[in-house]
């Protein structure tokens, strides 16, 4: 199977987790550093309806991060020079301990060099409701943040979220790329398989996989972090046999 790109989600596909449980602590550690500005229960209503503008949105002219700045600041009334300050002292101070609630996986290290052993260019296929120092904090807890991705999608870039097909048509215009020299890999059914809407084959991961109800679609393959890891090796040796 020819793949030039191998599009990689990270939380609970290349970082082990369990989602719900870093939500949480995520929230509580950003709504006691702004504690001084907002009570927590008042952030972080604010914090997820900018959320979710972001993930709504389908102006091509936006950012994700301009999306979530306009809704944040003129749904919460906060001084935005001051919270962004704020903002990006949180990420570099206190972002970092939230590691203790995640795993690790010797996996996704592997999984990563076998694929660039054999030519094919990474690209960090998450979520861009983050700043991209989040998740480049997280993917050093992934054990692969000294690996040179293609891409990584983050909020300050892209202008589209899962579950949008625009996102996956967003990384595709990015590489210029066409659907078939990609494979998308990600344990959420509703978030990572849209991406063969566009006709990208997808490997649903299933080690912290992601139950969503009316998910209908349906992946190319499917297997944990380690047949993910076998399906690349294998490719390595079939090209190396017909050498």
């Amino acid at each position: 199977m020819p793949c030039k790109y191998l599009l990689l989600d990270l939380d609970g596909t290349l970082l082990p987790m369990d989602k719900e449980v870093f939500l949480r602590g995520y929230l509580r550690a950003m709504a006691a550093r702004m504690a001084s500005f907002a009570a927590p229960e008042d952030f972080v209503k604010y914090l997820l309806a900018a959320t979710r503008a972001m993930v709504e949105n389908l102006d091509p002219e936006l950012t994700n991060a301009e999306v979530f700045r306009n809704d944040f600041f003129s749904r919460s009334g906060l001084p935005e020079k001051e919270i962004m300050a704020v903002f990006e002292r949180f990420y570099h101070e206190d972002f970092p301990r939230l590691a203790a609630l995640t795993g690790n996986t010797p996996l996704a290290r592997a999984l990563c060099l076998a694929a660039l052993n054999q030519g094919i260019e990474l690209v960090v296929a998450t979520n861009p409701i983050f700043p991209l120092i989040a998740i480049e904090e997280r993917l050093r807890w992934a054990g692969v943040g000294d690996l040179p991705f293609r891409l990584v999608t983050a909020y300050e870039a892209m202008h589209f979220c899962k579950p949008r097909p625009q996102y996956y048509r967003e990384i595709l215009d990015l590489l210029g790329a066409g659907p078939a020299e990609c494979l998308m890999a990600g344990n959420d059914p509703g978030e990572d398989l849209v991406a063969g809407d566009l006709g990208i084959r997808t490997f649903l991961v299933t080690d912290h996989l992601i139950g969503r109800q009316g998910s209908d679609r349906r992946p190319d393959f499917t297997g944990r972090l380690s047949d993910l890891l076998a399906f690349i090796t294998r490719r390595r040796e079939a090209a190396s046999g017909q050498q």
